[in-house]
């Protein structure tokens, strides 16, 4: 009989949630225990998910013997401490993005699992979605050729009561952390790091970011232009253009989908490719990877690798660098 992976949650939050929701979905899985800022959230939230511990603290919840995994749901701006407290306990990580506020902290939390031995992995749901895999399997087999450019954009409008969290530059507030790592996202993963970066930015009252307008551009001509808004609901789309052909990620590009336009240069007319309604909200399918790599005794995914991750927070200090977007923890 295979092993079962036991799942903590760390934090009780929406995206938590659905998260949970989803877990039910993966193979050799379960929810054993939750933890909260409070005992009453923690108890809730065990409750309607069915865990068998509910925690009023997080230090708690690390301890727990009976746990494997831990789920980091909190918001960004607190994630390498969190990270960090379930590391100590050799607990493996997934943690949501933003991975952390900035590279370094990103750096230190990937050094750390790595000595220990323990597996940690960023929490890029879009990367397991079918859509997305079905992407990568078209560019690898030279559907599109060499890409040429990448559009994306992420953008809605907040509606109230608008989440502290959204505008607090102490939370890691802004379009770019919350958001713009989807696009941003999506171009390094098929392109890679970009040699040059541009960007420009609407800046809310409390100096978080509300708009961003980014555009790398590579050595080989290829370009990206990406875009995070809170100012506008965005089509959320996205294209990948190469010089055979290009795909159109309809609405939605970061989440689950059940279309994928290709187009070839050989033929106007377009193909679309279908996929199966999600059973969930989308995340079992990161879930089960996780799964998976903890079965086979993996420290680190073989599919969203912490070089991956390290450097998408590289580049994300790069934009930041280029608008003048800083936080508290730039400076300790």
């Amino acid at each position: 009989m295979s092993k079962t992976i036991r799942w903590g949650i760390l934090g009780c939050g929406k995206i938590a949630r659905k998260f949970a929701s989803d877990l039910a979905l993966v193979k050799n899985a379960r929810l054993v225990a939750v933890g909260a800022r409070s005992a009453e959230s923690a108890k809730t939230f065990s409750q309607e998910f069915n865990s068998s511990k509910a925690y009023g603290s997080y230090q708690q919840l690390a301890a727990d013997e009976d746990v494997d995994v831990i789920y980091v749901a909190t918001p960004h701006a607190f994630h390498y401490e969190h990270v960090m407290l379930c590391l100590k306990r050799k607990k493996a990580v997934l943690c949501e993005k933003a991975f952390a506020i900035n590279a370094r902290q990103a750096k230190e939390m990937i050094a750390f699992a790595r000595s220990q031995k323990v597996f940690l992995m960023e929490a890029f749901w879009t990367r397991f979605l079918p859509h997305y895999q079905k992407v990568k399997e078209l560019i690898a087999q030279n559907k599109i050729g060499a890409i040429k450019y990448i559009h994306a954009e992420f953008g809605f409008k907040p509606s109230a009561p608008i989440s502290p969290r959204i505008y607090d530059l102490a939370l890691g507030g802004g379009s770019l952390l919350d958001i713009g790592v989807y696009p941003i996202f999506f171009a390094l993963d098929l392109l890679g790091s970009p040699n040059q970066i541009s960007a420009t930015v609407s800046f809310t009252p409390s100096g978080a970011d509300e708009q961003c307008a980014i555009q790398l551009t590579y050595a080989n001509g290829a370009t990206a232009q990406l875009f995070s808004s809170f100012q506008s609901n965005l089509a959320n789309g996205a294209d990948v253009v190469g010089d055979l052909g290009r795909m159109r990620l309809t609405h939605r590009f970061h989440g689950p989908t059940t279309q994928l336009e290709f187009y070839s240069t050989t033929q106007e007319s377009k193909q679309v490719i279908e996929f199966e309604v999600a059973k969930g909200f989308g995340y079992e399918y990161e879930a089960q990877h996780v799964t998976d790599c903890l079965l086979d005794g993996l420290t680190e995914s073989p599919t969203r690798k912490l070089e991956d991750t390290l450097l998408l927070m590289e580049t994300l200090d790069r934009i930041r660098e280029k608008i003048g977007l800083r936080y508290g923890a730039d400076k300790s």
